[in-house]
């Protein structure tokens, strides 16, 4: 078995603890997404290495699996599929060989599909089930095949939403609300992000990933969130607690943010890309358009990692 595809088993064990807490809280649409989309991206990939003349060898390495698998945990479990597909054209196809496959993207290509699709179906990407809705499969179904409009009832704000929009309430006063709906969600997904944690604390205890970047990321996210708390007034962006514990957080600090082919490759560039993201992440979430600003923050690191590189070596 070659090093790549040892790490990519590793990485999809790794994932198991929170795709499966992610199905618990939000439904079958979640493993829907995760097999509809690795079934596309081995389509894609086997396409596009006929179409270049190349061997089907690289399909076997589990790269297209796992940008499929994360791109299907990033999109709302009711994403109809062909959105889904238009997300994953833009990762495997563009991001991915575009740049000469495997090793040689610049950009996470999981974060290149999110992107795409938020900015081009920004309501249906804002569509997350409410935990525990009990959708109906043959509902479910019909969201994901017809793109039906009916969201009421099923769906809701996830709680970066929430708070981002919360108008003039203290967070005392927001929390206290007695909405179950809200409340269930946060419950949710403080524990999903407690799931991607202790899958990416096992992927660095495996020597998988470094644990530089995500040490960075979380605790610059921590630090911001604590400088802007505010005592909880009116104006508070939200607790650290807050926003290591809700939206991508761990998923996106252990699991995205640490490829190897799009991160730096010194201990430096490394504190210096967690750093950054958490500070694009914390600014997009509360200043920006976006209430989850990860995709975004990524790629703009991504983007920035060969100035990250140049700058250590102009040092030494």
């Amino acid at each position: 078995m070659t090093d790549t595809r040892r790490i990519m088993l590793l990485v999809i064990a790794a994932l198991l603890p929170g795709s499966a807490t992610m199905t618990w809280y939000f439904g079958a649409g979640v493993t829907l997404n995760i097999v509809v989309a690795i079934s596309l991206a081995l389509l894609m990939e086997a396409a596009v290495l006929a179409a270049r003349g190349q061997s089907f060898k690289p399909l076997t390495d589990g790269s297209a699996v796992i940008t499929a698998w994360l791109l299907a945990l990033a999109v709302t479990p009711l994403l109809p599929f062909w959105m889904l597909a238009t997300g994953l054209f833009f990762a495997i196809v563009i991001a991915k060989h575009l740049y000469g496959g495997l090793g040689h993207n610049t950009f996470n290509p999981a974060m290149v599909g999110f992107a795409v699709l938020i900015v081009s179906f920004p309501l249906q990407m804002s569509q997350w089930p409410v935990a525990y809705s009990e959708l109906p499969f043959a509902q479910l179904m019909d969201y994901k095949l017809n793109n039906l409009a009916g969201w009421d009832g099923v769906t809701g704000a996830t709680p970066l939403d929430e708070m981002k929009f919360r108008g003039a309430q203290t967070l005392e006063e927001f929390w206290r609300a007695g909405i179950e709906a809200r409340h269930l969600n946060r419950e949710a997904w403080q524990v999903v992000n407690l799931a991607f944690l202790l899958g990416g604390i096992a992927l660095i205890l495996l020597r998988v990933i470094d644990w530089r970047i995500p040490t960075a990321m979380l605790l610059t996210l921590g630090a911001l969130a604590l400088l802007f708390l505010d005592g909880g007034s009116s104006e508070s962006l939200g607790s650290p607690i807050f926003h290591w514990l809700t939206g991508a957080t761990m998923l996106g600090a252990f699991f995205i943010a640490t490829d190897p082919v799009t991160s730096p490759d010194s201990a430096r560039g490394l504190w210096i890309f967690g750093i950054g993201t958490a500070l694009l992440t914390f600014i997009i979430r509360t200043l920006g358009a976006y209430p989850e600003g990860l995709a975004f923050a990524i790629l703009l690191m991504n983007a920035a990692t060969p100035l990250i590189e140049q700058i250590r070596w102009s040092r030494t």
